[in-house]
């Protein structure tokens, strides 16, 4: 893939029913085989309706950014800072809560693209740390953290639905550490 053919676009509220679709599109892709369909639509109920959605994105702590293939969306990526944190809420970290591409659009590069913006978003905002949460099933998401240099530091409980299942907790230094040298 070129860069010229890959755009990130700021979402903002005209995009609402757009980002919907897609993160109910992306969600289910992902892991509607590995849960029970009534899970699953419970969650994206709960999750991506209108209202939940329309207040993370006035949220001043919170950003979404939509890829752009070509002109098409291909993915998106939702970042938080200070208390819009889901966990980890420090001022020197940021969470990268979101990080999806849509299926016709998977094996172009477009989530090592995303993961990119990512890392230059907390560089901009110079925060020490990038963290996220990830389903312990969730290999493939796993490896793709740990090649870009995120570690295993912890786990948290996630709902899905009625169950209660397992995310573990990945960090990733994005300022080195000051030495006292």
């Amino acid at each position: 893939m070129q860069n010229s053919e890959l755009k990130l676009i700021k979402i903002d509220l005209k995009n609402l029913n757009e980002l919907i679709e897609v993160s109910r599109i992306t969600y289910k892709d992902s892991f509607s085989s590995e849960n029970t369909p009534e899970n699953m639509e419970s969650y994206l109920n709960t999750s991506f309706n209108k209202n939940k959605l329309k207040k993370e994105l006035i949220d001043n702590n919170s950003e979404f950014y939509f890829s752009k293939f070509k002109d098409e969306t291909s993915g998106y990526l939702k970042v938080n800072f200070g208390n819009s944190q889901t966990d980890i809420k420090d001022k020197n970290g940021m969470e990268l809560e979101r990080i999806y591409v849509l299926k016709k659009f998977q094996g172009k590069k477009i989530g090592q693209s995303l993961m990119n913006q990512t890392i230059q978003i907390a560089e901009k905002r110079n925060v020490e740390y990038l963290w996220l949460g990830v389903w312990e099933k969730n290999s493939r998401a796993i490896a793709f953290y740990e090649k870009n240099g995120f570690k295993i530091i912890g786990t948290h409980p996630f709902k899905m639905g009625n169950e209660i299942q397992t995310d573990y907790i990945m960090k990733r230094n994005i300022k080195p550490v000051a030495n006292n040298v």
